[in-house]
C-alpha cells in the first residue's frame, strides 16, 4: 500500500524533474503520480501541483506546458550541454587522473543534466598518449561540431588565421570550408576536429578555436573509412616533448606570424626586425621535436640565440645529413 510522505515526495519530484526533462522532453502530472507510485508514494493531481508550485517558489527554474493535462520540464541546470561537454572532454583527455577516477568524474558530470541530454555526452575525443583560445564562440562550436558527429552530418565553417599584426584574417577570402566530422581530439590545451574536407579531398584536422560562423549541412556526409582508426591517426599527427626550458629567439619571415602564433600563441613576444620579418622570443624546450619544427620552414625562421640552441641545432643537422 502506498503511503503518503509530503515531504519524501516532493524530493522525488524535484529529482524527476531535474533528470528525466528538460526543454525537448517534458513530464504530465500522471507520470509523476505514476512514478511516484511505483517508488512507494501516494500522489494526488492537486497534492503534486501544490509540490511544484512549492517548488518554484523556492527558486527551481520549472516551466509549465497548458494542454489537455498539464505538462512540465526543468528549464534550466547549473551547466549548459555544450559545458556539460567540454568538462567530459577535459577529463577524459587529462592523463593525471586516472581511468577509474575519470569514471567517476563523468558519471558526476553527467548527473547534472536529465538523462536525455546524459546519452549525448558520448565520447568523440581521441588523444594520443600525451595556449588558450581567444574565440568566445568555442561551446557553440564544440556543441556544433558534436552534434554533426553524433547524426553523421556535414558542418560547413570559416577558418582564419593571423597577419604580421596579429589581427584575424579569414582563409581563402572567407569562403566556407565543408568537413565531415568523425571525432575530436584535445591536444596541448587545444581542440581539433578530424574529418574528411571536400576542400582537401582527404582526412585532415582543423583547430576548432579557429572556426567560426559553423553550422550544420545537409550535404552528403561521407563515412570514416573502415581501415581508418582514429586514435591511430591522432599519435601519428601529434607529438608530445618534454625538456628544460629556455628562452630563444627566433628570425622569422612575416608571413610566418600564423604560424608562431599557433605554436606560441598570440601573447609571443614579438618585435620587428626588417621591412620582412620579426624577432619572437620565445619560451621552448630546445629538443629535437623543437628544432623539427623550426627545420620544416626551410631558413624562414632562423635561430638567433643563445648559441648553445644554435650550436645543437647544428649539431642535429650534422647528424640528419650524415656530417
Amino acid at each position: 500500500m502506498p503511503k503518503t510522505d509530503t515531504k519524501a515526495r516532493i524530493l522525488y519530484i524535484y529529482q524527476m524533474l531535474l533528470q528525466e526533462t528538460d526543454k525537448e522532453h517534458d513530464i504530465t502530472i500522471q507520470q509523476i503520480i505514476d512514478k511516484l507510485e511505483a517508488s512507494g508514494i501516494s500522489a494526488y493531481r492537486k497534492t503534486v501541483i501544490a509540490d511544484i508550485e512549492q517548488l518554484k517558489d523556492f527558486g527551481a527554474d520549472i516551466v509549465g506546458v497548458r494542454s489537455s493535462q498539464n505538462r512540465y520540464y526543468m528549464n534550466s541546470s547549473l551547466f549548459t550541454l555544450s559545458e556539460l561537454k567540454l568538462l567530459v572532454d577535459a577529463v577524459e583527455c587529462s592523463q593525471f587522473i586516472t581511468p577509474f577516477k575519470s569514471k567517476m568524474l563523468i558519471e558526476k558530470l553527467c548527473s547534472l543534466t536529465s538523462r536525455h541530454n546524459s546519452d549525448s555526452l558520448g565520447c568523440h575525443i581521441y588523444m594520443s598518449q600525451r595556449l588558450k583560445s581567444d574565440n568566445e564562440d568555442i561551446f557553440s562550436v564544440v556543441d556544433s561540431v558534436n552534434t554533426a558527429v553524433n547524426l553523421k552530418r556535414q558542418i560547413t565553417f570559416q577558418y582564419y588565421e593571423y597577419d604580421v599584426e596579429k589581427k584575424k584574417v579569414l582563409r581563402n577570402g572567407g569562403e566556407r570550408y565543408v568537413l565531415s566530422p568523425y571525432g575530436m581530439t584535445w591536444e596541448d590545451g587545444r581542440y581539433y576536429v578530424i574529418g574528411f574536407s571536400v576542400k582537401h579531398g582527404k582526412i585532415v584536422t582543423f583547430r576548432v578555436d579557429r572556426m567560426s560562423s559553423v553550422e550544420i549541412s545537409e550535404g552528403v556526409y561521407i563515412p570514416k573509412p573502415d581501415d581508418f582508426n582514429i586514435v591511430d591517426y591522432v599519435n601519428k599527427v601529434f607529438r608530445m616533448y618534454d625538456d628544460e626550458i629556455v628562452t630563444v629567439t627566433l628570425k622569422c619571415k612575416n608571413e610566418l606570424m600564423k604560424s608562431v602564433i599557433d605554436r606560441f600563441g598570440t601573447d609571443v613576444k614579438t618585435e620587428p626586425c626588417s621591412k620582412s620579418s620579426f624577432n619572437a622570443i620565445v619560451d621552448v624546450a630546445a629538443s629535437q621535436t623543437f628544432f623539427g619544427w623550426v627545420f620544416q620552414f626551410g631558413g624562414d625562421i632562423r635561430i638567433v640565440k643563445p648559441a648553445k640552441v644554435k650550436r645543437a641545432f647544428l649539431e642535429m643537422g650534422k647528424k640528419i645529413f650524415g656530417e
